[in-house]
């Protein structure tokens, strides 16, 4: 009798600390405006037409959304023009995570205006954290370069790109169920500014205005709430080069190193094409006549290979942290590469080319192609165009 009654006082314990209500102050009205890219997207007519709190609680909603508390309520309020936000639902020190967001986005801040001092700031940047995201039940980490900026005056949602739409599908190609992929992709962008697809290059010679936030944000969220290092993706070539640079690993596509954040943390680091690079390398325009087409495709087949394996390895290692990164990556790469190359054939097919999954398996079947599917681990075709910085 009393031992059931324990244990019933402890479940009513644990369900009370899975419902806990907390509050934080998020500071004052000129602190959360520039932190929340307020207004998001105004040009005299607002996209939509919110007030602070509510772009706030849009976000915050987002992030209680991806930590998997559905019924999480958040209240974002002003009073003496500083702003306070109530979350209900949410565990007990769940606040603790958003506030070191916004410390480190006051290093974010802080590295932009001293960029705009010195005469390097574009007109058509925006400053962007990477609000919305999961902030507790993180799974892996993605390091990339900048986000779009349809991302913030669009979507208003910094999951919502191409770049990381196509990943999504392939974690979700890797046993990763699609509700579940944004627990997946809590993303660093080495350089927090909202700009066109097309401004890789400009943004060369910024990061380092940036270091204090950048090296805060992987310390930040390198490990999970137990305590175990989380694995990260550097994607692109400027993050594998920035990943050199700060932490002295060497990382090409498909390498696998180490870094240390903080002292005695060992966090277990893949490099990666970046999610887009695929439509570059998958473009006969890239190529040189004759044959660009067949050496687009050989190249996109290959992109493609290498893309799925890296999705492998992360979807593996994020649901079982502290597993064997190089076994992982070995066993993600025979499978992607090798056992299911026809599979990989298809995926390019219907996802990069726009073919139907029949079309696809038929094209995969036929003697050209399926030649080219040994090749998945050769190198790929020399491109006569270079590729872009994304």
């Amino acid at each position: 009798m009393f031992k059931l009654a324990g244990l019933t006082l402890a479940a009513l314990t644990l369900s009370a600390a899975a419902h806990a209500d907390v509050d934080l102050k998020l500071g004052s009205t000129e602190r959360v405006t520039r932190l929340f890219a307020y207004p998001n997207n105004c040009n005299v007519i607002c996209f939509r037409n919110w007030t602070l709190e509510q772009t706030v609680e849009h976000y915050l909603t987002q992030s209680v959304q991806r930590d998997g508390y559905s019924a999480a309520k958040v209240l974002v309020k002003t009073d003496n023009d500083q702003l306070y936000v109530e979350i209900s639902g949410v565990p007990e020190g769940y606040e603790k995570p958003l506030a070191a967001l916004l410390d480190a986005g006051d290093l974010a801040y802080s590295g932009a205006s001293k960029l705009n001092a010195d005469g390097k700031w574009a007109y058509s940047w925006y400053l962007f954290l990477p609000l919305g995201m999961a902030l507790e039940n993180r799974k892996s980490v993605e390091l990339l370069h900048f986000p779009p900026d349809y991302s913030l005056t669009q979507a208003q949602d910094y999951l919502r790109s191409a770049t990381t739409d196509r990943w999504a599908t392939l974690l979700t190609a890797n046993g990763i169920a699609p509700e579940q992929t944004p627990g997946y992709q809590t993303i660093i962008d080495i350089a927090p500014i909202a700009a066109p697809s097309s401004a890789g290059k400009d943004l060369e010679g910024v990061y380092d205005y940036f270091k204090d936030y950048q090296t805060t944000m992987v310390n930040d969220v390198s490990q999970n709430a137990e305590g175990v290092a989380l694995p990260m993706v550097a994607f692109g070539a400027p993050v594998r080069n920035w990943i050199k640079q700060q932490y002295g690993a060497t990382v090409g596509v498909l390498g696998l190193a180490s870094i240390s954040p903080s002292a005695g943390v060992k966090v277990p680091v893949l490099g990666s094409n970046h999610p887009s690079y695929i439509w570059y390398a998958a473009d006969p325009a890239t190529y040189t006549a004759p044959d660009a087409e067949a050496k687009a495709d050989a190249a996109g087949l290959k992109v493609m290979g290498q893309d799925l394996s890296a999705a492998c390895w992360q979807a593996g290692m994020g649901s079982k942290p502290g597993s064997d990164a190089a076994a992982l990556l070995k066993s993600c790469t025979q499978t992607w590469q090798v056992t299911q190359k026809e599979k990989t054939c298809e995926l390019f097919y219907t996802s990069i080319r726009d073919l139907s999954p029949a079309d696809a398996a038929t094209k995969c079947a036929t003697p050209p192609v399926k030649s080219e599917l040994k090749l998945l681990q050769a190198p790929a075709p020399a491109p006569a165009i270079p590729a872009p910085q994304l």
